[in-house]
């Protein structure tokens, strides 16, 4: 079931489209109606998102007839491959065609990058993570496609975890006190983070008794000797210039996670389309 906050959205992104009314369909198409539509996948890659695409249209019509035809979370090898179909009101499926669309790209556009650095890692134990880095607004569906494909999800915000960053330990004066001041004050079972640019930065998180830590655009190399640091007990997560391409270079690094910003911020769009034609009358 869709939370309150994503039916918000929905209708938010609806009242963006509209406006104040679709001009075009209500000029074109006699009110009344009927059509049948096919949504389909063009691309190789993970559908995500179908419960968001039914949600839109029927909020347009809520009669409508939603069938699904492809589950989500599987990777589709060969396109094409039929994906939706739908039957209701002709306005109602013109109108709601682009933004159950945009929605609907975009999460299995998330959920098909996640899926292609999972199978790069593959075999490695090491687990793929998104970011805060979220389209403002979709974090949520967001980091549920990044769920689809095969990831796992960081922090949702600031009150979940904390994550001790390079400007944390700027305002609090170095390593040692902004880890200090973190674990003297977290909830109880509040994981702590520090974000580690050098080796001499884990030493000294490590010092101050940071178990997690978080390897800033560190090169191999230096992710390995941050590893024989810290021992076999901390928890490593390499971060910063990650990219599809790197990514099988730090499967032997020593990791437990690679986050990866590029999940969210610059998946491309799945390739979707959608075909509406005249249902018959009887």
């Amino acid at each position: 079931m869709l939370s309150q906050a994503t039916t918000d959205l929905i209708g938010r992104a609806l009242a963006e489209d509209i406006g104040l009314r679709d001009v075009t369909t209500e000029a074109v198409v006699p009110p009344g109606t009927r059509a049948f539509g096919r949504i389909d996948q063009k691309a190789p890659g993970v559908l995500f998102g179908l419960e968001v695409a039914e949600a839109v249209f029927r909020r347009l019509d809520q009669l409508v007839g939603w069938r699904p035809m492809r589950p989500e979370g599987e990777w589709l090898d060969e396109p094409p491959a039929l994906v939706a179909e739908l039957e209701g009101d002709a306005r109602a499926l013109l109108t709601g065609e682009r933004v159950a669309l945009n929605f609907l790209q975009r999460l299995s556009g998330i959920a098909t990058a996640t899926a292609s650095c999972v199978e790069l890692l593959q075999g490695s134990g090491v687990e793929v993570l998104d970011t805060r880095k979220t389209t403002p607004g979709l974090r949520e569906l967001e980091k549920q496609a990044v769920a689809a494909g095969g990831g796992r999800n960081h922090r949702m915000g600031l009150n979940d975890a904390m994550l001790v960053k390079d400007n944390h330990i700027a305002l609090a004066g170095g390593v040692r006190e902004a880890v200090r001041r973190a674990i003297d004050r977290r909830a109880p079972g509040m994981p702590v983070e520090v974000e580690c640019t050098s080796l001499a930065d884990v030493a000294e998180a490590l010092e101050a008794g940071a178990t997690h830590l978080l390897l800033d655009n560190m090169a191999v190399d230096q992710m390995r000797e941050a590893r024989a640091l810290a021992g076999s007990e901390a928890v490593l997560e390499a971060s910063g210039g990650i990219t599809p391409a790197s990514l099988r270079s730090l499967k032997d690094a020593g990791l437990q996670f690679v986050s990866l910003g590029f999940l969210t911020h610059s998946a491309s769009a799945l390739d979707l389309s959608m075909s509406i034609e005249p249902v018959e009358a009887p």
